[in-house]
């Protein structure tokens, strides 16, 4: 398999769920909750408040693909980055106040991280690319002041955001991308 194409696979299959959970019907279904079910770890990252939120988390699966492609991203980068998605989910869920949460951000963000460290450990050009996307996506996460309160109102797609979402979907990316760098050094 060439380089990055299990990450551009990855991002189509992503786009596609997101597609196919938005045209069965209503995200409430789907959302994760606090104390929820069990299942809705997987299916809130696929469900969309409305075609605004569906059409901004698809942009961005949009450029995690180029990126994932044009770097040639090692197939466990995409498998940490699918790992990662999940494992945002269930730590989300574990907030006692939770509001109903649904959309891919904490997935986008962790697709980001895992970007991130795979290229930190390249040499050269690449590194300091993934340094400044590491940079930018810290300042992001700091500006949006996660520790704050939990809902954001009047975000441009008409909703509200849950910056602890980026926060926890980067740090499980950060993870799972250190775990399966981890796996890499045993594997040799």
């Amino acid at each position: 398999m060439r380089p990055g194409a299990l990450w551009l696979l990855t991002s189509v299959l992503l786009s596609l769920l997101c597609l196919a959970a938005f045209a069965r019907g209503p995200a409430d279904d789907w959302a994760l909750r606090s104390g929820g079910p069990g299942w809705s770890v997987l299916s809130a990252g696929l469900a969309h408040w409305n075609v605004l939120h569906l059409s901004g988390n698809l942009a961005g699966l949009a450029v995690l693909a180029l990126l994932g492609r044009r770097a040639g991203l090692a197939p466990r980068a995409a498998l940490a980055w699918l790992a990662a998605g999940p494992l945002a989910h269930a730590l989300l869920a574990l907030h006692p106040e939770l509001p109903p949460y649904a959309g891919l951000s904490a997935w986008l963000h962790a697709g980001v991280a895992v970007a991130t460290v795979e290229l930190l450990w390249r040499p050269g050009r690449e590194r300091w690319i993934g340094a400044g996307i590491g940079i930018g996506l810290l300042i992001k996460l700091l500006l949006e002041q996660p520790w704050g309160p939990l809902l954001r109102p009047g975000d441009w797609w008409g909703g509200a955001t849950l910056p602890l979402a980026h926060a926890v979907g980067a740090a499980a990316g950060l993870l799972c991308a250190l775990l399966a760098g981890g796996l890499r050094s045993a594997a040799r």
